[in-house]
C-alpha cells in the first residue's frame, strides 16, 4: 500500500543505486534520529525551517551519505505542522520532513484523513492470490549488505527450519553482471558487496545444508562491519571455519566463471519477475507484499501448497523487528 502523502505530492519509489545509500540510514536507524534530536537540546523549539535544513544536511552528509558524495539543501518551509526539506542527492530530488524542533527526520508522511475505504481497497489490491503447487518455490531477492535484506533473511530463517524440507526457499541476488570476471559484478553497496554476493551464492551451491547457518551468523555478526573490510573478512573467515566450509573452494568458485554464472542466473530470473529491490519475495512467481514476520512469511508460503503440510499448523513469531523499506 502506498499512503497518500501530505505534505508533499511525491514519495520516492524505486531508488537508484547511489540514492538508497542515503535513504537506508534515514529509514532504519531511528536511534540515530533520537541522538540527532538530543544534539538539538538547548537550542529551543523555535528553530527556523532554513536552520533546520542546514542542520539536517550537515547530519546527513556526516553520517549517512556515501563518502565522497554529499546532499544539498534546495528549500525548506513549514507545511502542515512539520518542516518540508527539499534536497538533492546524486542528481535525485528527495523530499524529507522534520519535526519543528528539528529533532526527528523522516522520509514520508501518512494522510490520516484519507478515505479508509480507499486504503482498504489498496491493501486488498496489494495482496495477490497465491499460485499453488505441490512444492512451492519461494525466492527472496536480496543484496548481501542491504540492511532490509539481512533483516528479511533473519525473519525467513525460522521458516526455512520449519518448511525447508517441503518447499524450495531460496536466496537470490540482485546484481548487474557485465563480463566474465568477479570485477565485472556491480552491486548497490560496492565491490565488497559484490564479492559477498559471490561468496554466498557459491556457499549455497557447495554447502546447501550449511547455507542458512552461514547466513544467520554472517547477518548477526559480520554484516555490521560491512564498511570495515578487514573486520568483515576476519569475521567471515571465522564463520566459515566454525561451519567447516572450505574457504579455498568457495574462493575458486567466487573468483571464477562458476560464481559469475550463478549470479547471471539470478539476474535473469530476477528480471523476469521484476525483482528490483532488496528484499523482494516471490512464491511461485507471485510477489509477497505483507508484513515481514516469520508467521506472515510462513502463511504466504503455506497458502501456495496444493495441500498444506502439517508443519503449516505450527505458529511462528508474529513480532517484527524488520523495517519495511528496501534497497534498490
Amino acid at each position: 500500500m502506498t499512503p497518500d502523502s501530505t505534505p508533499g505530492q511525491e514519495t520516492p519509489g524505486i531508488l537508484n543505486r547511489g540514492l538508497i545509500v542515503l535513504i537506508v540510514g534515514i529509514i532504519v536507524v531511528l536511534i540515530a534520529f533520537l541522538a540527532f534530536g538530543m544534539m538539538q537540546e538547548g537550542q529551543g523549539s523555535g528553530i527556523s525551517p532554513a536552520d533546520c535544513g542546514v542542520k539536517a544536511i550537515a547530519y546527513i552528509n556526516s553520517n549517512l551519505a556515501t563518502p565522497g558524495t554529499s546532499a544539498q539543501l534546495v528549500s525548506a518551509a513549514e507545511k502542515q505542522g512539520v518542516y518540508e526539506l527539499k534536497t538533492k542527492y546524486q542528481a535525485q530530488d528527495i523530499t524529507l520532513y522534520a519535526t519543528k524542533d528539528c529533532a526527528l527526520l523522516f522520509t514520508n508522511t501518512v494522510n490520516m484523513s484519507a478515505s479508509s475505504g480507499s486504503s482498504q481497497q489498496a491493501a486488498a489490491a496489494a495482496t495477490p492470490a497465491p499460485v499453488k503447487s505441490a512444492r512451492p518455490a519461494a525466492d527472496m531477492y536480496v543484496m548481501a549488505f542491504c540492511p532490509y535484506g539481512t533483516q528479511a533473511e533473519m525473519v525467513m530463517s525460522p521458516v526455512v527450519k520449519l518448511l525447508g524440507s517441503k518447499a524450495d526457499i531460496r536466496i537470490r541476488y540482485i546484481t548487474a553482471v557485465t563480463g566474465t570476471t568477479a570485477d565485472s559484478v556491480s552491486s548497490l553497496h560496492g565491490a565488497g558487496e559484490a564479492q559477498e554476493d559471490l561468496n554466498q551464492v557459491c556457499i549455497n551451491k557447495y554447502y546447501p545444508d550449511k547455507f542458512w547457518a552461514y547466513l544467520d551468523a554472517f547477518d548477526a555478526n559480520c554484516y555490521p562491519s560491512w564498511q570495515n573490510s578487514a573486520a568483515l573478512d576476519t569475521c567471515r573467515k571465522n564463520t566459515t571455519a566454525s561451519l567447516a566450509i572450505d574457504d579455498a573452494r568457495i574462493a575458486a568458485c567466487a573468483q571464477g566463471p562458476e560464481g559469475i554464472s550463478l549470479l547471471k542466473t539470478d539476474e535473469a530470473d530476477g528480471a523476469r519477475v521484476s525483482a528490483t529491490a532488496s528484499p523482494m519475495l516471490f512464491v511461485n512467481g507471485v510477489e509477497y507484499s505483507g508484513a515481514r514476520t516469520p508467521e506472515a512469511f510462513k502463511e504466504f508460503i503455506c497458502s501456495s501448497f496444493d495441500a498444506a503440510p502439517s508443519e503449516c499448523s505450527t505458529a511462528l513469531s508474529s513480532n517484527s523487528t524488520s523495517a519495511s523499506g528496501g534497497c534498490g
